[in-house]
């Protein structure tokens, strides 16, 4: 198979078209459909509860879709056409992509060391799990801290997790396919047997989901690495599947979608979750588009460059900027700190930003209080 021979320009509009991120976003009223088959064209939507603009998966979906996005997207989670699984919104027919996996949870073969690790400490609390189990048989849905610890030997860890062993019990129990997240009461997590909240669909033979999930990845992320470091619930790398391409300047093969070459590019203004997938592997965004940025919420005060909980800037195929904004629900203002940007904005992407922004305020119902 010949080798495509791509230029950066080429690979950012592939990124950015497959995103949905290409065309102009719907004004109107939206069919009921068209929230969940962005999703499942995108594959999944991040869990990010921080509200200093809006939710993670709100953001991305009003920036693709509009402000009755947000609505539709709670409306598909109410009646299950969509799931929580591991953080992430999941069109609700894609457990059967996971199944296999749950089965044979901790993995075939010989384990890494930290899967032993888990797997052995669910063995030493499995009396807590057969708990879990027969109070959400009786009594479930509940949050977790309606269920008691009973665990024999408590999490270990440096970090947030120390001690919180029914929450990581119930976590890695959506591994192994016996829990689901049912829905949620607040920001915290309604538990459930997963029979009462997965479809009955059958699994998936696990090295056909693994080749189908990244053929879907690899179609809503357009072009990708066939190999890249291991993260945490989604992998950034596609396998084998679609066709080999280089990038001009980009050292490495990398694997595109053949159904996004030679598509045409519109292009339009953006404000992105920091958590959209669009940014989301850092080192792609800085191979395709040479974006220096980092979610800087976690950092002191004094060591953020961009803000707190800064937007990343689209412009047509390049970010070119973040906003710094807030949104001061007690006020009812969107709070604009700054728009960071990253070359001088000329009159066209500074009237676009602009508009971008006021359709934020518009959406969260909020009016915006510039800098000064």
């Amino acid at each position: 198979m010949a080798v495509h021979q791509l230029s950066r320009v080429d690979a950012r509009r592939i990124a950015v078209r497959a995103q949905l991120l290409d065309g102009p976003r719907p004004t109107g009223a939206l069919d009921p459909t068209e929230l969940p088959d962005m999703v499942r064209h995108l594959t999944l939507l991040q869990i990010d509860l921080v509200e200093a603009v809006a939710p993670s998966a709100d953001l991305v979906a009003w920036s693709r879709l509009g402000p009755d996005a947000p609505a539709e997207l709670r409306a598909a989670l109410k009646d299950r056409t969509l799931l929580e699984l591991r953080g992430m919104i999941r069109p609700a027919e894609d457990v059967a992509l996971y199944r296999a996996e749950m089965a044979e949870w901790p993995g075939p073969g010989e384990l890494v060391a930290w899967r032993e690790s888990q797997r052995d400490w669910v063995l030493a609390n499995d009396a807590c799990r057969r708990d879990i189990l027969a109070r959400l048989d009786a009594s479930g849905p509940l949050v977790s801290g309606e269920i008691p610890d009973t665990c024999a030997v408590p999490w270990k860890s440096s970090g947030w997790n120390n001690n919180r062993n029914v929450g990581q019990l119930l976590d890695l129990m959506v591994l192994r396919g016996e829990v689901a997240v049912a829905g949620r009461r607040g920001r915290d997590r309604l538990w459930d047997l997963a029979s009462r909240v997965y479809p009955d669909d059958p699994a998936v033979p696990t090295g056909e989901a693994l080749r189908v999930r990244a053929e879907r990845r690899l179609r809503s992320l357009g072009i990708a690495r066939a190999r890249a470091a291991e993260t945490p619930v989604e992998p950034g790398d596609v396998g084998e599947v679609g066709e080999p391409a280089v990038i001009e300047g980009v050292k490495g093969v990398w694997r595109v979608d053949p159904a996004q070459l030679g598509q045409p590019f519109t292009g339009r203004a953006a404000l992105l979750s920091p958590h959209d997938r669009l940014v989301y592997d850092r080192k792609r965004m800085v191979e395709l588009f040479e974006f220096d940025y980092q979610l800087e919420m976690y950092k002191p005060v004094a060591q953020r460059r961009w803000g707190y909980y800064a937007l990343p800037i689209l412009s047509g195929d390049r970010l070119v900027g973040k906003l710094d904004a807030t949104a001061d629900r007690r006020s009812g203002v969107l709070r604009v700190d700054a728009v960071h940007q990253d070359e001088a904005f000329d009159k066209d992407v500074s009237a676009a930003v602009d508009e971008e922004i006021e359709d934020l305020a518009r959406w969260l119902h909020l009016d915006l209080a510039w800098p000064g």
